[in-house]
């Protein structure tokens, strides 16, 4: 094997093979050259070529997502950097290990007008787990620096390469054991293609996968709140498929003093659990005795799992009724998102959850069972509410649910996809996920390709029309499985705006907020080698779903067009219609 002939690029490569970082996500340039030649040339590592920087950054986030392992970005100098900081930005704040490659023009020549420069290290800054910015070799180039800069020759390479060992560790480091993006600048300068035998340096991996110490995450006055309260809601955010045992479920579902919502991205599912939120808490709101519902259904304790959750109905009700005590649990974080927070757990959900559940028996309690009916009671009103309704978003969020097959990974885009998904609950055996690190529309398609080269069932994305359009470069890579497909919802903007409280109606808000357009996706797919098939009544989308997720030699992409000044009228109707009783 080969590798480039400069000290700190041998090394960097080597430092990801000795780590088990195999999936590289490379995107053109000159500079980065030295670390091309060498990921290319090993066949340890298994590389992509993605053009678009910002695609590939979300490309690879699916793919360290799906893995729950370090995915490398390897991209040239200059602008090209700053079109990760979407997906870092995503990934900081969803707790997914990607490790961004930027190759650097020497230091000399940053500010001093020359070509393709920026300033590179530390560009993440805030929203990085660590940023390794790495010392530039001295036994490279040595005519040239001695010209620009002969203070560099003063250090030994020796001394340098030791340096770079240790920030490579300390960002591998923080990627495998806080799941927290990190960046590694590496400054070359030319020659850029000179190859070599590759010398291995680095034969031993080193510890770096994140370990739990087992000991006792509950303390003695947390356990005794716990056993006397009998108000306990347990909220959870995205998690990723089978995080919490079955059997952790089960005694969940089962105690009386507890309520689990769950969101669609959390991928937990009980018969007990309340997957809907917003259908428990909206006709609360609307009630003549909400504040009495409310603090009835105010909890004691809030158990908080997972990451960032979409309801903001649930938020602003913890936040104002708040619960006596808030404890998080997870390894390494935790939001505070409802201004009540009182202990952080660092711990996974199983582990915390065998402990809380070891010789406990729950008190007599009415809490589970006075909510079981309130939401048996709105999905009955649901059902009768879908018989009557026109064609729409609403009703095509029906249709999916009863049509995508068992087993496959769904991708939701978000706005209003994912909180239409919150509406009608999906398969158990659907995984589910969505960027909800900062809620982005900007790579959701790019995320769903990605993640779905590492799913041995076929992949759904269920995308809004913006935020297809948005990321429509994430299909231009030679990746597309032929069982992906996309359900493109097109109602010709961001109607999410609508049911938003700045809805005006005006033609500045047509144009400034919902951005009508009059696209469609069907020129896209004959450039992409998408089969495309459309529909826009409910005979036409039951014909375009009838054979859509079988077999086929070629991705498929159906496009549905609702009613545009329709659809939130609906949807805001649906929530009138199930709080009828309450009024």
């Amino acid at each position: 094997m080969k590798y480039s002939s400069i000290p700190a690029a041998q090394l960097l490569v080597q430092s990801c093979k000795a780590a088990g970082i195999s999936d590289i996500i490379i995107s053109p340039g000159s500079r980065n050259a030295p670390l091309t030649l060498s990921f290319t040339d090993d066949p340890f590592f298994t590389c992509y070529s993605i053009v678009d920087e910002r695609c590939a950054a979300f490309f690879g986030l699916g793919i360290a997502q799906r893995k729950k392992q370090p995915v490398a970005l390897v991209c040239t100098s200059g602008s090209a950097l700053l079109n990760y900081y979407p997906a870092i930005a995503e990934a900081f704040y969803s707790g997914i290990p990607l490790v961004a490659i930027s190759a650097d023009r020497p230091i000399y020549k940053i500010d001093v007008g020359d070509g393709q420069t920026i300033r590179q290290d530390n560009v993440f800054d805030r929203h990085i787990g660590y940023s390794a910015n790495l010392k530039m070799d001295v036994t490279h180039a040595q005519e040239r620096l001695q010209f620009y800069a002969p203070e560099l020759l003063k250090e030994a390479q020796e001394t340098i390469t030791q340096q770079n060992e240790t920030l490579i560790f300390k960002a591998f480091e923080t990627a495998f054991k806080k799941q927290l993006p990190v960046h590694i600048n590496i400054p070359f300068e030319e020659p850029l293609y000179n190859l070599e035998e590759g010398r291995e340096t680095l034969s031993t991996r080193k510890s770096l996968q994140y370990t739990e110490v087992t000991n006792n995450f509950l303390n003695e006055a947390q356990r005794t709140l716990w056993n006397k309260s009998k108000r306990k809601l347990i909220l959870v955010g995205v998690l990723p498929p089978n995080a919490i045992e079955q059997k952790f479920i089960e005694k969940l579902a089962a105690d009386p003093t507890v309520i689990v919502m769950t969101e669609t991205t959390s991928n937990l599912h009980h018969p007990n659990f309340f997957p809907s939120i917003d259908s428990i808490i909206f006709p609360i709101e609307k009630s003549k005795n909400s504040e009495e519902r409310f603090l009835e259904l105010q909890p004691d304790i809030l158990l908080t799992f997972g990451g960032l959750v979409v309801s903001k109905k649930v938020k602003a009700f913890l936040r104002k009724y708040k619960p006596d005590k808030h404890w998080h649990v997870h390894p390494t974080k935790a939001y505070d998102t409802y201004f009540a927070l009182s202990d952080h757990i660092e711990s996974q959900p199983n582990n915390f959850l065998k402990q809380l559940y070891a010789n406990y028996d729950p008190l007599p309690s009415n809490y589970s069972d006075d909510w079981q009916t309130v939401k048996r009671a709105y999905e009955h009103k649901q059902i009768e509410y879908l018989q009557d309704i026109p064609f729409s978003d609403f009703s095509v969020f029906k249709v999916l649910q009863e049509t995508i097959p068992a087993g496959y990974q769904i991708h939701l885009s978000n706005s209003s996809t994912v909180r239409y998904a919150q509406l009608f609950p999906l398969a158990p055996s659907n995984d589910v996920y969505c960027n909800r690190g900062t809620s982005g529309i900007d790579g959701c398609t790019s995320t769903a390709v990605g993640a779905s080269l590492f799913h041995s069932s076929p992949t759904a994305l269920i995308t809004g029309d913006l935020s297809f359009f948005y990321d429509s470069n994430g299909l231009w890579n030679p990746y597309l499985r032929a069982d992906f497909r996309i359900v493109l919802i097109n109602n010709s903007g961001g109607g999410i705006f609508r049911i938003l409280p700045g809805f005006d109606g005006s033609e500045r808000f047509a144009k400034f907020f919902e951005t009508q357009h009059s696209l469609t996706a069907k020129a896209i797919c004959e450039q992409f080698g998408i089969e495309y098939r459309s529909a826009n009544d409910s005979a036409t989308i039951n014909a375009a779903l009838s054979d859509f997720f079988q077999v086929s030699s070629a991705p498929r992409l159906v496009e549905i067009f609702t009613p545009t000044e329709l659809n939130n009228e609906i949807l805001l109707g649906y929530f009138d219609f199930i709080s009828s009783e309450y009024q």
